[in-house]
């Protein structure tokens, strides 16, 4: 096997220029640089990437941790975009990346930073995380870079990636007005999202500017889950039979909602207007087609990718990204019966 000795020789240069060569210190001249490393390809030189990480500090690996990650998640594709952006953006540089998952469980057996420590990652994006998980405290108080998606925390090493969850839901919630719904009905996920909070506050904020007063009995919430919201879908439009709209925090939720209208023995959208929020996958092939705010889950990966390896090679200033949404209009919105000419 070739080592740096064999490259150094072949090189008629010092073992200590080829190691610093090979693991780009500034301080090589760019000939000698560019002589050391085609040496290194003709001998197909193998770095030995632990004792490198040993010498130089730094494993040249990042981490995606996710929370909740089970068999039920698969269904939306959330996950896979982000991994999949997150991969897209590392595989341009020369880190590694490694998934890993964390669970209630987990958590009380090791601390955020043992779990990081033990992957020897350099830094860490974090997907799926509640606001009253126990690890969000100690990822804001860790000195490991970090960036969040979805939670729009910062510090002096954590970023953030997020989309405008806001305008989104204004975005959802105005369409429905436009077409002349008024009593507007929200499913919305959980009080420990970010999220949820945020898409609350779009849908309020869309209502106000319509002159209608927010009814907080109209808003409940389904924990993003498919099953879930069509049960409390059930209860809402028992207890609530003149609404004739319903916006979803989640196209998934909206999916268990769509269900649930049908058993009614009701129509989307002649009898009721149905829109989603992620535009996953599925939206698209269900009968009818679910209109939806799309977000980009591929990019928030991508970004959170780009923010940590410049974190990590820059030292930079804490930062965040967020994302613009775009409404795609399908069929399961319509005017309501009574507005229609």
């Amino acid at each position: 096997m070739t080592t740096i000795k064999d490259i150094a020789k072949e090189a008629g240069v010092s073992v200590t220029t080829v190691s610093r060569a090979l693991n780009g210190y500034s301080d090589v001249n760019e000939t000698t640089r560019k002589k050391i490393l085609k040496v290194a390809k003709q001998l197909n030189y193998s770095p030995n990437t632990l004792a490198r990480s040993l010498v130089m500090n730094k494993s040249k690996t990042i981490g995606l941790l996710v929370s909740g990650l089970n068999r039920a998640s698969s269904k939306d594709n959330f996950t896979f975009e982000v991994l999949s952006g997150v991969n897209q953006a590392v595989s341009d540089t020369d880190y590694d990346l490694v998934l890993f998952s964390t669970t209630s469980t987990k958590q009380r057996e090791k601390t955020y930073s043992q779990l990081c420590k033990e992957r020897r990652v350099d830094g860490v994006i974090i997907q799926g995380i509640r606001t009253d998980d126990p690890y969000l405290k100690e990822v804001v108080e860790s000195d490991i870079p970090c960036v969040l998606i979805d939670i729009p925390i910062q510090s002096d090493r954590v970023s953030f990636v997020t989309t405008d969850n806001v305008i989104g839901a204004q975005k959802a919630v105005t369409h429905l007005l436009e077409l002349g719904h008024r009593r507007i009905a929200m499913i919305n996920g959980h009080e420990f999202a970010f999220v949820s909070q945020e898409r609350l506050e779009g849908y309020k904020i869309a209502l106000s500017q319509a002159g209608i007063e927010y009814d907080p009995s109209l808003v409940i919430n389904g924990d993003f889950d498919e099953d879930k919201a069509e049960e409390v879908a059930g209860l809402l439009l028992k207890e609530h039979q003149d609404v004739t709209s319903i916006f979803c925090a989640s196209d998934l939720m909206a999916l268990g909602v769509l269900k649930q209208i049908q058993r009614f023995g009701k129509k989307v959208p002649e009898d009721l207007s149905l829109i989603g929020y992620d535009d996953i996958i599925l939206s698209s092939y269900v009968t009818p087609p679910l209109s939806t705010v799309s977000q980009n889950k591929f990019k928030l990966g991508y970004e959170a990718a780009k923010l940590l390896i410049k974190d990590l090679e820059d030292s930079q200033e804490s930062k965040k990204v967020i994302l613009k949404t775009e409404l795609k209009i399908r069929g399961t919105t319509a005017q309501p019966r009574d507005n229609k000419l």
